[in-house]
């Protein structure tokens, strides 16, 4: 696998010059992992951050009661667990591949150096933490918010956006997962989406996703209407 390459296309090394991006090569290591197989779990010593080369893993909590909430989910490209690298902190919640799922992983001490010695990176880092910041608001703020009609609307016109702003897209995760991200469970997540189809707001066939009335998920999603 040719590291420097997979770096050079993702936004945290935006602006490194090639021998940067040979430096950061040489402390990766790659992992892979099966679906549903652990990355690291709750409490455990934060020792290093990843990056998602290919699948997708899922960051998530879990109640005294053994309610997941899932809080993130992370495709090709992106980088996870990074706070504790900056706080020297343990890991706050659970990490796990979502699919057979292959990561870059680096060490904590050896990118601390790096940032040390190139500034540039430790920008695009906090770049890329500030949107994060920005995206858990969001998420805090339709839990806390929203009542769920309201955030699956939200989570649709999420992904057509996504998706280029086309009204016809596949779910990127199983309607179980979506229960747990949305705050929810599935049988409650069922009744919704049938109440938008009775609505004419969506068409559904299996994971496949019709937009039919894109103004009226935007109302339903702003609270200004209701199922």
């Amino acid at each position: 696998m040719d590291i420097r390459k997979h770096l050079s296309q993702v936004d945290l090394f935006n602006g490194l010059s090639l021998q940067q991006l040979d430096e950061v090569a040489r402390i990766v290591s790659v992992k892979e992992y099966r679906k549903s197989e652990p990355v690291f779990s709750d409490g455990d010593e934060g020792i290093g951050f990843y990056l998602v080369i290919s699948g997708r893993v899922k960051v998530y909590k879990v109640s005294p009661d053994g309610k997941e909430q899932i809080m993130h989910i992370f495709g090709p490209g992106q980088p996870f667990a990074e706070v504790p690298v900056f706080e020297g902190s343990r890991y706050p919640a659970n990490g796990e591949a979502m699919d057979h799922s292959r990561l870059f992983f680096f060490p904590k001490k050896d990118f601390v150096k790096l940032i040390h010695d190139n500034p540039s990176l430790a920008m695009n880092m906090m770049a890329s933490l500030s949107q994060r910041l920005k995206q858990f608001s969001h998420l805090i703020e339709a839990l806390s918010l929203k009542e769920v009609p309201g955030r699956l609307a939200s989570y649709l016109l999420y992904l057509s956006d996504k998706n280029g702003s086309i009204d016809q897209f596949e779910l990127d995760i199983a309607k179980s997962q979506l229960a747990s991200f949305l705050g929810t469970i599935p049988e409650t997540l069922s009744r919704i989406f049938t109440k938008m189809t009775n609505k004419e707001l969506v068409r559904i066939n299996g994971p496949h996703i019709t937009l039919v009335d894109r103004t009226g998920l935007e109302d339903l999603a702003e609270g200004e209407s209701k199922l």
